[in-house]
């Protein structure tokens, strides 16, 4: 059975009539999350540490309070991300010698082998994702997408680092 044909995937509360995109894109982002948590789990980590990951790979060492500005999250939820990341050996935390009360953070040697994991896990999650769309499709969708995040970030002035 296609997940198309289930009720719960396609029919639209009474509620959400005025917002049909809106809907259907909440349910879409929550899909994809729990979808990219079992992507990750073979990696070991769980959803948004990928994220902290990519920023530190692409970044190298920075500020703690820069990676949660960047990451858009709550900084207890990074605190936590990043406590589970140095337990795993991926992260290292250290005083910034320019600034004794800031801590710098950056990806460990170690963690080479998950940013292959990563990157397979994403590259998975991107055709599940896409399946059935063809090359065109998925250049719209993303450009679609771009405008509706950048209608977002106007709307919030909360955007967050590249977007």
């Amino acid at each position: 059975m296609k997940a198309s044909a289930d009720p719960a995937c396609t029919e639209l509360p009474t509620a959400a009539r005025r917002g049909p995109v809106s809907h259907t894109v909440s349910r879409v982002a929550r899909l994809h999350r729990t979808a990219a948590g079992k992507a990750l789990k073979g990696a070991g980590l769980y959803p948004g540490q990928e994220f902290v990951m990519m920023y530190l790979w692409d970044k190298g060492a920075v500020r703690q309070a820069e990676l949660i500005k960047a990451v858009d999250l709550d900084p207890s939820t990074v605190t936590k991300m990043l406590q589970r990341l140095e337990q795993a050996g991926h992260v290292l935390r250290r005083p910034d010698p320019d600034d004794r009360r800031a801590v710098l953070v950056e990806a460990t040697d170690a963690s080479c082998g998950l940013l292959t994991a990563v990157e397979v896990a994403w590259g998975e999650l991107e055709e599940r994702t896409l399946a059935g769309l063809d090359a065109g499709e998925r250049a719209e969708l993303t450009r679609l997408l771009g405008r509706v995040e950048a209608n977002l970030c106007t709307e919030t002035a909360d955007c967050p680092a590249g977007a």
